[in-house]
C-alpha cells in the first residue's frame, strides 16, 4: 500500500501554550504542525502568572526566550502569611542549576502571543484559528483530524480534514481528544469556587507574591510585569457566584488591601475552581495528550503552565525521532511512562498546599504555631526557602539507563558502593540518571561565557570530564554516533581547555572541548560517581556512567529504543 501524501507531520489541537510550544519545538527541529484552535483569536486575559526555569530552557531551545523575556520579572518571591499578617514561610528560591532564576512572574496572554509569532519562522508551521475539532481517525500509518470551519459568529462555513503522522491534543479541560481516546480523568475537582481580579497601574507597588492564609477569607496578591496586580478570593459557600459582578461586594473583598478599591482599573474578573485529575493514559495509537487535556492542577505552585511545557518538552523530541527514522515507535510509549507520574506528583502537592491555605480557625492556629517552630529550624526552613518540597521530574523508567547494572528502560534513584564504585560507602548515593542536568555558563574556543546549551545543541550530546569522549569508543560506536548525530564533548577546568582543544584535535570524531570556569561541571561530577554522561534532547541524563563504560552504555541506550531503528544493538 502506498504512503498517503500528509497535511502535516503532527496535528495539534488546541492553540494554548503547550499546543504552540510543540509546534514551535517540532519547527526548529524540522518537522511540520498545523495547529487547529476553535476560537478566532488566542485567549487575551491573563491566567497562569509563574514561569519556572525548567520552562524558560525550552524557550530558549524554541528560540523564543529573548522574545518572551520582556513580559517577565525574575525571582519571584512568595511569602505564606496568616490572618494577622504573620510571614510563615517563605520561598525564595536563588539557585540558577539550570541557567535561569527559579521562578519568575510572566503576562501569559502577551507570552502567548509570541508563542504564536515564532511558528511564522517556519513554512511548514500553519495556525489556523475558528476550526473547531469534531472529529478524529486513527487510519494505521497516519491520523485525520475533522474540523468545522466557523465564521466570526460562530457560523460553520465548511468542513475540513487535515492528516497527520501523529495528533496531539492541547485544548484544554474538556478535550475532546482525550473523549474521543476514552480514558479515565482521575482525580478531584473540590467545589470552592475563588474570583480573580487583575488590576492596571498596581495599587500596592510591592513585587512578589503573598499568599495568604487567613481563616476568614484566603487570599493571594501577586505583582506582576507591567504594573499589573493580581489578586484572588475564595468564596464561601454561600455566596452565588453571580455576586462578584456586584462592584460593591468586590469592594469590600479588597478594601483591607488598598485604600481606596473603588479607584482600582480592573482589567480582568473571573471566577474559576481548582481541579486536580490526570488522564489513565497519555497517548492511544497516534493520538496523545499534552498540558491541560493530560492534567489539571491547582494554581498555588504556579505549576499548571509549566507542567504543560514539561509535556511538550518530551514529547517533542521523541515524535521527532520517530518522524526522523531514528527510533521505532515503542519510544512514544515513554511519554506518558515519563511524564504522568511526575504530573500526578505535582498534583498532589498543589493540593496539599491548598489544604494549607484553607484552614479553618482552629486548624490555622495550630498550622501557624508549627509554622513559627520550624522556621527555628535552618533544615526545615531551607525546605520552604529552596522549593525543595517542588517535586523535580525524575524518570525512573523509560528512555533511561541504570547507573549500576546498566540495565535499559529503568534507573534505581540512589545505589550502594562496590566494585565499580569502592569510593562509593554511603548506602544512599544519588544516581543523576533520570534527572535533568545542569546548565552553567562556559566557555569554548569559538565563544566565551554562554550557558551550555548554547554549545551543546537541542539534540543527543555524550559528555565526559577531562578526557576524550571517543577514547572508550569501538569504530561502530562512533559509526553510530555519527548517524544519530550525538555531539561529542569533553568538559574540562578553564585552566585546561587550551591543552585539550589540541590534545583532541586527532580524535577519531569530532569533540567540543567546553571550559568549566565556574567549577560547577567539576562539582557536578564530583559527587556523582560517574565520568560520562549522555544527555537526551531534552537535557535529561539517560546514561551515566564510567568513561570506561561508554560503549556499553550506548549498547544499553539503544536497547531501551531511544536511538535504535536501523543499528544492530
Amino acid at each position: 500500500m502506498s504512503t498517503p501524501t500528509l497535511d502535516t507531520d503532527v496535528v495539534v489541537v488546541g492553540a494554548g501554550p503547550v499546543g504552540l510550544t510543540l509546534a514551535n519545538l517540532l519547527g526548529v527541529r524540522g518537522h511540520r504542525a498545523v495547529v487547529l484552535e476553535a476560537r478566532h483569536e488566542l485567549i487575551d486575559y491573563p491566567r497562569g502568572v509563574g514561569l519556572d526555569d525548567e520552562a524558560i530552557r525550552t524557550l530558549a531551545t524554541a528560540g523564543l526566550w529573548e522574545r518572551v523575556r520582556p513580559y517577565t520579572v525574575p525571582h519571584h518571591v512568595v511569602r505564606l502569611v496568616n490572618g494577622t499578617g504573620q510571614v510563615l514561610a517563605t520561598n525564595d528560591p536563588r539557585t540558577q542549576e539550570f541557567g535561569y532564576p527559579r521562578k519568575h512572574g510572566f503576562i501569559q496572554p502577551l507570552v502567548d502571543k509570541e508563542l504564536a509569532a515564532g511558528l511564522g519562522r517556519f513554512p511548514g508551521q500553519a495556525l489556523r484559528f475558528g476550526h473547531r475539532v469534531t472529529g478524529l481517525e486513527d487510519r494505521g500509518d497516519h491520523v485525520a483530524v475533522t474540523a468545522e470551519r466557523l465564521d466570526a459568529d460562530g457560523a460553520v462555513l465548511e468542513t475540513v480534514t487535515v492528516t497527520g503522522r501523529y495528533a496531539v491534543g492541547c485544548e484544554g479541560g474538556s478535550s475532546f481528544t482525550r473523549k474521543w481516546m476514552g480514558v479515565e480523568f482521575e482525580g478531584k475537582s473540590p467545589s470552592t469556587r475563588w474570583v480573580v481580579v487583575d488590576v492596571a497601574n498596581d495599587p500596592i507597588g510591592t513585587p512578589s507574591v503573598y499568599l495568604g492564609a487567613d481563616p476568614r477569607r484566603p487570599y493571594v496578591s501577586i505583582g506582576l510585569p507591567q504594573g499589573v496586580r493580581r489578586w484572588e478570593f475564595m468564596l464561601h459557600d454561600d455566596e452565588p457566584t453571580d455576586l462578584v459582578d456586584d462592584r460593591n461586594f468586590m469592594n469590600g473583598l479588597l478594601k483591607r488591601h488598598v485604600p481606596d478599591p473603588e479607584a482600582l482599573e480592573i482589567i480582568n474578573q473571573r471566577t474559576f475552581t481548582h481541579h486536580g485529575r490526570v488522564a489513565a493514559d497519555f497517548r492511544k495509537g497516534r493520538v496523545f495528550l499534552a498540558g491541560d487535556a493530560a492534567h489539571l492542577m491547582p494554581v498555588w505552585l504556579g505549576q499548571g503552565w509549566n507542567s504543560g511545557i514539561r509535556d511538550a518538552t518530551n514529547l517533542a523530541w521523541k515524535l521527532t525521532a520517530v518522524l526522523n527514522g531514528d527510533a521505532g515507535d515503542a519510544l512514544l510509549d515513554t511519554y506518558t511512562t515519563e511524564r504522568r507520574k511526575h504530573a500526578s506528583d505535582m498534583i498532589d502537592v498543589n493540593m496539599t498546599a491548598g489544604t494549607v491555605m484553607k484552614m479553618r480557625p482552629l486548624g490555622g492556629w495550630l498550622r501557624d504555631r508549627a509554622a513559627t517552630a520550624l522556621n527555628l529550624v535552618p533544615t526545615w526552613k531551607a525546605y520552604f526557602s529552596e522549593l525543595r518540597f517542588k517535586p523535580m521530574p525524575r524518570y525512573a523508567a523509560g528512555v533511561v539507563v541504570d547507573q549500576v547494572t546498566l540495565r535499559p528502560g529503568t534507573a534505581q534513584a540512589t545505589f550502594k558502593g562496590g566494585k565499580l564504585f569502592p569510593f562509593v560507602d554511603s548506602p544512599g548515593s544519588a544516581s543523576p540518571v533520570g534527572l535533568q542536568f545542569i546548565q552553567p555558563r562556559v566557555t569554548t574556543c569559538d565563544v566565551e561565557d554562554v550557558l551550555l546549551d548554547e554549545v551543546t545543541g537541542d539534540w543527543w550530546t555524550l559528555a565526559s570530564w577531562g578526557g576524550d569522549p571517543t577514547a572508550h569508543l569501538t569504530p561502530a560506536d562512533l559509526e553510530f554516533v555519527r548517524r544519530h548525530r550525538i555531539k561529542l564533548v569533553s568538559f574540562v577546568p578553564e585552566t585546561q581547555r587550551e591543552w585539550a582543544q589540541k590534545r583532541f584535535a586527532g580524535s577519531p570524531a569530532p569533540v567540543t572541548v567546553v571550559g568549566d570556569p565556574s567549577g560547577a561541571l567539576k562539582d557536578w561530577f564530583d559527587v556523582r560517581a560517574c565520568g560520562t554522561v549522555v544527555l537526551r534532547p531534552d537535557r535529561f541524563v539517560a546514561v551515566a556512567c564510567l568513561s570506561q563504560q561508554t560503549s556499553q552504555a550506548l549498547a544499553a541506550l539503544r536497547r531501551a529504543g531511544a536511538l535504535a531503528n536501523g543499528v544492530p544493538a
